[in-house]
């Protein structure tokens, strides 16, 4: 009795080990492809729906998906309804994971052949390197999916004749609703609804239970995965939280329907395949899994715009400037938070360019400070996020993104540091021949400015690169007339120092300004540019401030 609660405990320890190295795996493995499948073939909640239902399949992980949804969301990428289709198709895709159970691990008994499986993944593990070292770490996840399950069912086999229906709720109406909160507490113990399912799936195999039984209960624990997605919303952002709500509220309205659905859909089997009932139970409890889910998302879809307006009012958007969009849940998936922190940067660049255009064309600029401490702590959130990012450098252009991101937050803290430089401020518009140079600055940081107030993901990084040169040129002659000028006692050495300090003041904006387009360009890339490959993060020119002398 004992040996066989250990052999259960220790093949549902290897089956969660198993998905979650599967997962792993498979998610380093998509990478790029996930994220670009799931923007390029989301139109609609219905595609969205089905884009979502596949990709779940694939990467064996709903919630991949659904962070990766979360992400564009919270991009601009994507409208919340889209979004929602996507979540609603990752339930569909977390059925795959039974089919696999009950045909392969249940009907094919690959317990024992999936051992060498289990080490061939870890060889190519310990040996490969980049893409090919994901493929051993899914290799071995699945091996030990396997593995699991055929502890699992031997350790189900100990208690035939002990464990029989009878020793769970009579099938009346309480007693499968005591079912359903069975494998709601089920799934909130092992956080894993796939794991729930194989030990359905483990129970129906050993006649421990009925297929009714266990759809009940399988009913719970789809419920039951709605805690994890709730707790998951918070300190999350407005997305996050959104999605979260709609995956639980989606999952109890499909709950409720398949409780209700359970017996007919279970007399129907007993009246029109009462062979397939008796000879393939594991395949009818998969399927009626599958089945109350596909029926739920054909329901919710033509409601999708509704329901989603429903929780955009729920869970309105707070004013917070800048940082609305980043979401700590995405911390975990490089690609997506990448996404949220370049949707806040371009919004901080925006806000800190329009404030050097103030500063620029106005005779005295009013609350300057007080945007200036508001640029700072957005800035100071921004790369507190963008440091908690686990990217590395074997994720490819996603490193790189990461990279340039943090470039960005330097060069906007220390344009915020020049827009605190009041006196030089103050001679660069006083003096009318400093004013004509500096102002060559002002139409291309404009147009960056326009173009990322209107949502545009790329920004003309050119204009702004020429703007410096100009500056640099001209600002060298500038200096030389300065210089004249003191020598001949037009004013004093003081006065000249002042406008030489401006002029490099100038000369600094410009430069950090096209440094700002230039990586925000590269962070909000999803890929490398064409032009230049993919492990060029910067151009030949020195990262840091120029020189002080011209």
């Amino acid at each position: 009795m004992i040996g066989s609660v250990l052999l259960c405990l220790g093949g549902l320890g290897l089956f969660l080990l198993g998905m979650t190295v599967l997962t792993d795996g498979l998610r380093a493995l998509a990478g790029r492809a996930l994220r670009r499948l799931l923007s390029r073939f989301t139109r609609s909640p219905l595609s969205g729906a089905m884009t979502g239902a596949v990709t779940t399949a694939v990467v064996q992980s709903s919630s991949a998906t659904t962070v990766a949804a979360v992400g564009f969301v919270g991009a601009g990428l994507l409208t919340f309804p889209q979004a929602l289709g996507i979540v609603l198709g990752a339930n569909v895709g977390t059925t795959i994971t039974g089919w696999l159970v009950a045909l392969l691990g249940f009907k094919l008994e690959l317990g024992t052949a999936a051992m060498p499986i289990v080490l061939v993944g870890a060889l190519i593990r310990l040996f490969a390197r980049g893409r090919a070292s994901a493929v051993g770490f899914a290799v071995a996840g699945f091996g030990l999916i396997f593995v699991g399950i055929s502890l699992l069912q031997q350790g189900m086999g100990g208690f035939v004749g002990i464990i029989t229906p009878d020793s769970f709720p009579d099938d009346t109406w309480a007693g499968r609703l005591l079912l359903v909160v069975f494998g709601i507490g089920l799934t909130i113990l092992t956080q894993s609804s796939s794991a729930g399912v194989a030990m359905a799936l483990a129970a129906v195999n050993a006649s421990a239970m009925t297929v009714q039984q266990a759809a009940a209960a399988v009913i719970g624990m789809d419920i039951g995965t709605t805690v994890t997605a709730v707790l998951a919303t918070v300190g999350g952002s407005v997305h996050a939280k959104r999605t979260g709500y709609a995956h639980a509220m989606y999952n109890v309205f499909a709950g409720v329907g398949a409780f209700i659905i359970l017996v007919p859909f279970m007399h129907g089997l007993e009246r029109f395949a009462p062979r397939l009932l008796a000879s393939e139970p594991e395949l009818v409890l998969v399927g009626f899994h599958t089945f109350y889910n596909v029926l739920g998302v054909s329901v919710a879809l033509p409601f999708s715009a509704k329901f989603g307006g429903l929780l955009v009012r729920l869970v309105p958007i707070k004013p917070t400037p800048f940082t609305q969009s980043l979401d700590r849940s995405l911390r975990d998936s490089p690609a997506a938070a990448m996404d949220a922190l370049g949707t806040t940067l371009a919004d901080l660049t925006a806000g800190t360019f329009e404030l050097v255009l103030r500063l620029l064309s106005v005779t005295r600029a009013h609350g300057v400070e007080a945007r200036v401490t508001q640029l700072r702590q957005a800035a100071s959130e921004a790369r507190d996020y963008a440091q908690s990012i686990r990217s590395s450098p074997d994720q490819g252009w996603t490193n790189h993104r990461h990279l340039s991101a943090m470039h960005v937050v330097d060069h906007l803290d220390r344009l915020a540091d020049r827009c605190e430089e009041s006196d030089r401020w103050a001679t660069l518009r006083e003096d009318p021949e400093l004013a004509i140079i500096a102002r060559h600055l002002e139409p291309a940081m404009n147009e960056v400015r326009k173009a990322l107030v209107h949502g545009e993901r790329t920004v003309r990084e050119e204009g702004l690169e020429a703007a410096w040169q100009v500056l640099q040129d001209q600002g060298r002659e500038y200096r030389e007339r300065v210089l004249e000028r003191v020598a001949a006692g037009d004013f004093n050495a003081i006065e000249g120092v002042e406008r030489l300090d401006a002029a490099r003041g100038a000369r600094r904006v410009a430069y950090h300004a096209w440094r700002i387009a230039f990586h925000l360009n590269r962070c909000r890339a999803h890929d490398a540019p064409a032009q230049e490959p993919e492990a060029t993060l910067v151009p030949p020119h020195a990262e840091a401030e120029p020189p002080e002398a011209s």
